[in-house]
């Protein structure tokens, strides 16, 4: 069975790279996949979110990394999915899911939806909180991928701090 996890991963977190590791020993294969999303301006270009979830994916042999635009039940269905994966953080992100879960059902009746819990440690992240932290100096590599981290400093024209 193939799951679909799809997001725009800007940047990807170690929350979104633990859920894609445990995936890919739950599932035959794993596509992460990008979303276009013409209405929000992202910090790091489509190409760069795809080489940074490429590099931190790449020993995984079962994950395959893609783009997509418009419904992500149209993308599952180009992409041979049957599940759609979703992760959830906190019971504040329930509500929200939930309704995109049975949105996708009512579209889709023959694609489920599973949710994975985020392991406690990385509970608290969302790309959003990483790049705040970024902005204002603070270390996130224990937040994201080294490479992603590098790619922050690089960014903000800073320095990738010291351990």
């Amino acid at each position: 069975m193939r799951a679909l996890y799809p997001g725009s991963f800007d940047p990807l977190t170690l929350g979104h790279l633990d859920l894609i590791e445990r995936a890919s020993g739950l599932f035959e294969a794993v596509v992460v996949a990008v979303l276009q999303n013409p209405s929000k301006t992202p910090a790091f270009s489509l190409e760069q979110r795809l080489t940074q979830i490429r590099s931190a994916t790449g020993r995984l042999t079962n994950v395959e990394v893609g783009i997509f635009d418009g419904l992500t039940v149209q993308y599952a269905r180009s992409c041979g999915a049957q599940v759609i994966l979703r992760g959830l953080r906190a019971l504040s992100d329930f509500e929200f899911e939930l309704q995109i879960a049975h949105t996708n059902k009512s579209l889709a009746p023959d694609i489920e939806t599973v949710f994975l819990a985020t392991a406690t440690q990385h509970s608290f992240l969302s790309s959003s909180v990483v790049k705040e932290v970024a902005r204002f100096g603070g270390d996130v590599r224990h937040m994201v991928p080294t490479g992603v981290a590098d790619d922050l400093s690089r960014l903000l024209n800073r320095s990738t701090p010291e351990p």
